[in-house]
């Protein structure tokens, strides 16, 4: 049987959530291809984050010794406050769309007031006053 390393795998990602999987005993290296290995968007989110955040810490503490100029340095260090608010502008800016374009459902608002009206007959009948 092949262990973790020896998976043949198309990208770095696949490897690592195989890998982690593999390590649970839940199956095969086989299965896992078989069944192809699905990343939730939190997975994802998650993934890119990190990435982000080690390269911003390889630029920000020159941790491989890049020799990089004192100015590519000193952009690092508030680049996550800048992508945060960029982040949250671009949220924003999706909500206010998103409220803007709502569709209104004129069918489901009469049937909703149809059976406001039923529920009111229904209960005048049991004698109860509104």
């Amino acid at each position: 049987m092949k262990g973790p390393s020896e998976i043949p795998t198309q990208n770095l990602l696949v490897t690592v959530l195989t890998c982690a999987r593999w390590g649970e005993g839940c199956c095969s290296p086989g299965e896992l291809a078989a069944e192809g290995v699905i990343m939730t968007k939190l997975m994802q989110w998650l993934f890119g984050v990190s990435l982000l955040a080690v390269v911003w810490a390889l630029i920000a503490y020159d941790l491989l010794d890049l020799n990089l100029p004192q100015t590519y340095r000193d952009v690092a260090w508030p680049m996550p406050a800048y992508l945060l608010v960029s982040f949250g502008c671009y949220s924003l800016a999706v909500i206010g769309y998103r409220v803007a374009t709502f569709n209104d459902c004129e069918e489901a608002s009469r049937e909703l007031r149809m059976h406001i009206k039923e529920a009111r007959e229904d209960l005048r009948k049991k004698g109860l006053r509104f």
